[in-house]
């Protein structure tokens, strides 16, 4: 078994081992993972942060040892809180990242940085406030920055910007937490996720306070939510049909 680390900002994880493949997530700097599968041009990989799969460019990550694997999987991940921000490598050039990236690896990547990071437990008041800083961020398909985001990806990454883990898919976080029975008992951080006309969990999005949720459609937006779903006040009608919402934290 191998193992690497992304050092580039944002690492496209892509379905196939070719660059026309769709993007299915990212892989952002300082993320560790396992190489399942090594070839010439194209490795498979499993993120350590939540075990997902896919196909990433071998020249954007570096091989690194079991131990150092290890090591950064017992850590508690440190990530930068600003939207954009510059890491100076071992060749003093800067490297630009954004709001995300894990600062674990610094030693390993002989890189070093001296911005905003948070890596302690954050409190679930705080979900919102992390929320509202992807506020307007334009979805993409297998985003996880404010340059590009889709649902899941967001929610995702607020709550590991504090210091929990979810799943990357609507369909995989809906199987985390416990269900409420009624939008009344909801607060502000619980999850909410919408199905299709096959049943099939395909979107996700933020609790907040008053029935709005904050959620990654056309851009991150905020939009009134009652017990039939989401209702989007510039198309006049309900866009997401609410299958449950649930608490994680």
């Amino acid at each position: 078994m191998q193992y690497g680390i992304s050092f580039l900002s944002i690492v496209p994880l892509r379905a196939e081992a070719t660059d026309t493949a769709e993007q299915i997530s990212q892989v952002l700097y300082g993320e560790h993972f396992k190489v399942l599968e090594y070839r010439k041009k194209w490795s498979r990989i499993r993120l350590g942060i939540d075990k997902y799969e896919g196909w990433v460019d071998n020249k954007q990550f570096q091989l690194c040892s079991e131990e150092e694997y290890n090591s950064l999987h017992k850590q508690k991940p440190k990530l930068v809180l600003n939207l954009v921000d510059f890491f100076n490598t071992n060749n003093n050039q800067l490297l630009p990242i954004c709001m995300g990236a894990n600062l674990n690896a610094l030693s390993i990547l002989n890189h070093s940085f001296d911005g905003e990071f948070c890596g302690t437990l954050q409190p679930k008041s705080k979900f919102i406030e992390t929320a509202l800083l992807y506020l307007n961020a334009p979805y993409q398909w297998g985003g996880k920055t404010p340059f590009g985001i889709d649902c899941s990806g967001f929610t995702q990454m607020v709550y590991l910007l504090n210091g929990h883990i979810l799943k990357r898919d609507a369909s995989l976080q809906a199987k985390q937490g416990e269900p409420l029975s009624f939008i009344e008992e909801s607060e502000p951080g619980d999850l909410a996720f919408f199905d299709n006309s096959e049943g099939k969990i395909t979107h996700v999005g933020i609790m907040m306070k008053d029935n709005y949720i904050i959620h990654a459609s056309g851009k991150v937006r905020i939009d009134r939510i009652d017990h039939t779903g989401i209702f989007n006040a510039e198309l006049r009608k309900h866009t997401h049909k609410l299958r449950v919402i649930k608490r994680i934290v």
